[in-house]
């Protein structure tokens, strides 16, 4: 609910000068897959690599905010949309600050990705499929909940009772079933490169 006494207030300093100061191109790097795709454990390479060149970063992680900033939701597909719109919000704003924002969550529905997508300008979301077939994330379950949503201990889980929207064109495609995950890397890397994400002043 909007309340008219609120006024946007305009800052002095504006996200390109921001950007500037930081020789990038601010973005939304948002890794989207079932659980145990490997999103975050991409993700956390990605930033890494970034890091060692010289790249101003956050990581956003799924179970990170909801031990804070969305402690108070649950999983049913309405506490799941209101999650990604806050998440959204906050990507928006280390956008805003100049900063490469990597953000690794299921958000399994198409409409929810594109509502964080029209938040930002053209170009600033990057939407990254990490397409692991389902299988394998149940082979790998490395918090066990596959198996826990298998035996109807866990409701709403994404693959197994709830469901998964595939992006319809993701900026970056992989498919990551038998490829290493310096390959991983490199192909986010080689699109920031080529698409002046990283050499941008």
């Amino acid at each position: 609910m909007s309340n008219k006494h609120v006024v946007w207030h305009d800052h002095r300093i504006t996200k390109e000068e921001r950007a500037k100061l930081k020789y990038q191109k601010p973005c939304i790097l948002w890794f989207t897959g079932l659980s145990g795709s490997g999103k975050s454990t991409i993700a956390n390479a990605v930033e890494a690599k970034l890091h060692e060149m010289g790249k101003h970063t956050y990581l956003l992680d799924g179970d990170n905010i909801r031990h804070g900033l969305n402690k108070d939701l649950g999983f049913s597909d309405t506490d799941r949309v209101e999650n990604i719109r806050r998440i959204g919000e906050v990507a928006k704003l280390f956008v805003d600050s100049g900063l490469i924002v990597l953000t690794a969550f299921i958000s399994p529905f198409q409409s929810d990705r594109d509502s964080v997508r029209n938040l930002v300008e053209e170009g600033e979301f990057i939407e990254i499929f990490i397409d692991t077939p389902l299988k394998v994330c149940e082979q790998r379950d490395p918090k066990g909940l596959y198996k826990k949503a298998r035996a109807g201990e866990i409701p709403h889980f994404t693959g197994i009772s709830s469901p998964y929207e595939p992006p319809v064109k993701p900026e970056i495609y992989i498919k990551n079933d038998k490829i290493p995950l310096e390959i991983c890397v490199e192909r986010i890397i080689d699109y920031l490169q080529t698409n002046d994400y990283l050499n941008h002043g």
